[in-house]
């Protein structure tokens, strides 16, 4: 008796993950919508040029009057910079035009739309998000992927780059 439950509530395990890993295994990020052209990477005089999604699959354009790009590569910068715009008021990023765009590329399919999506969509703030390596590797300083950068712009032209690593640096960088 015990051996057919057990063997029944491994078949019921076995078909509900299966039909979880279905439904989250299927990538929805269409490449053709989105690019970036960056001219020189996050170097000083480098022109960008974006469309990107964020989490709610919004399609947001680079604009002139963006001052900041906050740019996380790896989920620990990810998390400071939650964390840190978590405690903010609504509209933090705005009123000092700035965005948040964090590298989840290389994120498996499924852990990316069952965790990490619905996670992202519970932020007050709008984070874009870089699905794609191709553009990763046009803003990704290798060197320096570990911080958070930290791009000031003046007409879509970097005027300077910084890396840090702590809230108190972040927050002086988008005063």
């Amino acid at each position: 008796m015990i051996k057919k439950i057990l063997l029944g509530l491994l078949a019921m395990l076995m078909v509900g993950g299966g039909v979880f890993f279905f439904m989250n295994s299927e990538d929805k990020y269409d490449p053709s919508k989105f690019m970036a052209k960056v001219s020189d990477g996050l170097n000083t005089g480098s022109t960008i040029s974006f469309t990107l999604p964020d989490q709610f699959d919004k399609v947001h354009t680079l604009k002139d009057s963006t001052k900041k790009l906050i740019l996380v590569f790896k989920k620990d910068a990810g998390h400071a910079v939650n964390e840190f715009l978590q405690k903010q008021e609504d509209g933090y990023l705005e009123k000092r035009n700035a965005l948040f765009i964090a590298d989840i590329s290389p994120m498996p399919v499924i852990i990316r739309n069952a965790f990490a999506l619905p996670d992202l969509k519970s932020s007050s703030y709008t984070m874009l998000l870089l699905y794609d390596e191709i553009i990763v590797k046009q803003f990704k300083d290798e060197a320096n992927a570990e911080k958070i950068a930290i791009v000031t712009l003046e007409n879509s032209v970097v005027k300077s780059t910084q890396f840090i690593s702590t809230e108190e640096e972040l927050k002086a960088a988008l005063q």
